[in-house]
């Protein structure tokens, strides 16, 4: 009885062969065929590449959601940047008055 090994195939290889049933319209026992490979390895990089990018997706709330994060974030940091050179300049000048006096 000889021993089956389980072939590795790159990362490129497998998204193109999910593109061309998930993009192309192939069908996934011809892709298989065409390139040499089980359908059953295809199924499940399919089924792989599906249940990816459902988890990645964003529901319109989350989208929108995230926008508003992103202006709050952006406004947090100018008015961080603005207090932070306030107090560096009436640090400065406080400073200056106590060297005179």
């Amino acid at each position: 009885m000889t021993k089956r090994t389980n072939k590795n195939y790159p990362n490129d290889f497998k998204q193109e062969a999910v593109s061309l049933v998930t993009e192309q319209g192939y069908s996934v026992v011809e892709a298989a065929a065409s390139l040499n490979i089980t359908d059953k390895l295809l199924y499940n990089w399919v089924a792989k590449f599906k249940e990816q990018s459902e988890k990645s997706e964003l529901s319109t709330d989350e989208r929108a959601e995230l926008i508003q994060l992103r202006k709050d974030k952006k406004r947090l940091q100018m008015e961080r940047e603005i207090l932070k050179k306030a107090s560096e300049d009436s640090s400065q000048q406080s400073n200056t008055l106590f060297n005179h006096v």
